[in-house]
């Protein structure tokens, strides 16, 4: 499975905790992990460290800008 993925998979499971579901889980490492309310930091740590590998390429900009 590529960063990318795993990222994406990351993020979808952070947005499940946040919006209410109780534990969401995700394959880590070939395992499959699972976070709660309670790990949300873990969770986070998790995604930061996935867009760290990926040189920052994974984070979400906002909107472009154009100066005149």
């Amino acid at each position: 499975m590529s960063l990318e993925t795993q990222l994406l998979e990351a993020r979808e499971a952070y947005h499940n905790l946040l919006t209410g579901q109780a534990v969401v889980r995700i394959e880590r490492n070939g395992r499959t992990v699972e976070f709660s309310q309670a790990s949300k930091r873990d969770l986070a740590a998790y995604i930061a460290s996935l867009e760290s590998q990926l040189g920052g390429a994974g984070r979400r900009r906002g909107p472009a800008r154009f100066i005149l």
